[in-house]
């Protein structure tokens, strides 16, 4: 009898981000595929006989592609297996869960979505700077920072360059510098006030203020590295340590 695939978001990375249906799942799976950016307090929380397979990507470095991701999930739901795919943050929101299952719809395989708390509230919430605030910021809108295969990063600079809206970039640090670039050249601000959060919400969390035009310099200073977020806009004022300097601030201080 074939088996069902429930795409979970992992959350942040802080386990007791998890929801509770989330880890209900996978302590019933028999089998859970799983990401890099999962954290290994979540991982541990499978059921201690379940098929573990691990397929982390890092940049630059697939050693399990997409199309063979696809193909075990759809190896393990033929087998009879009840299995959870685990993708850190939301599966929906740059986690390509939807192109899983799209490809396991396609063979008759039922999926169900687990929905995760994304990066971009995970940091928000243990940093104190808020998505959108009343007289600073009416939207927001996250942006990926990365094409598939490196692609060049057209991205609709005129439109994102909003200072009424909050700009969230994932995996951007590859090309911030360039992302930096394209929102100043569509007019906004080089003073627009930018955090780079990193593993938000785990022990190796790290922080870092800067502006607009000097958040490239500042992160390859920093030896910041994937995965970081960045938030532009000017809700970063009310970060608490902007008051005083803009800083890189360490999780453990």
């Amino acid at each position: 009898m074939t088996g069902k695939v429930f795409l979970i978001g992992a959350g942040p990375g802080d386990p007791e981000l998890l929801t509770l249906k989330a880890a209900r799942l996978l302590g019933e799976a028999t089998c859970v595929v799983y990401d890099r950016l999962v954290s290994a307090e979540i991982v541990a929380m499978a059921a201690s006989d379940a098929r573990m397979i691990f397929v982390g990507k890092m940049p630059k470095c697939h050693p399990v592609t997409q199309d063979r991701i696809n193909e075990i999930l759809a190896e393990q739901a033929a087998a009879g297996h009840r299995v959870v795919r685990l993708k850190g943050g939301d599966p929906l929101i740059f986690g390509r869960g939807s192109e899983e299952a799209a490809y396991l719809a396609m063979r008759g395989i039922e999926v169900e979505y687990v929905p995760g708390i994304t990066s971009a509230q995970g940091a928000a919430s243990v940093s104190g700077v808020p998505l959108t605030h009343r007289g600073l910021a009416t939207a927001v809108q996250y942006v990926t920072g990365h094409r598939q295969s490196d692609k060049v990063l057209d991205l609709d600079w005129k439109r994102l360059a909003d200072p009424d809206t909050t700009l969230v970039v994932y995996m951007g640090v590859a090309n911030i510098g360039q992302i930096a670039m394209g929102l100043m050249t569509e007019g906004l601000q080089g003073s627009t006030p930018v955090m780079a959060i990193s593993r938000a919400t785990t022990p190796q969390e790290r922080r870092m203020v800067s502006t607009l035009a000097g958040i490239a310099a500042d992160t390859r200073d920093a030896g910041l590295e994937p995965p970081t977020l960045f938030v532009i806009g000017r809700v970063v004022s009310l970060y608490p340590a902007q008051a005083a300097e803009m800083q890189e601030v360490a999780a453990n201080g």
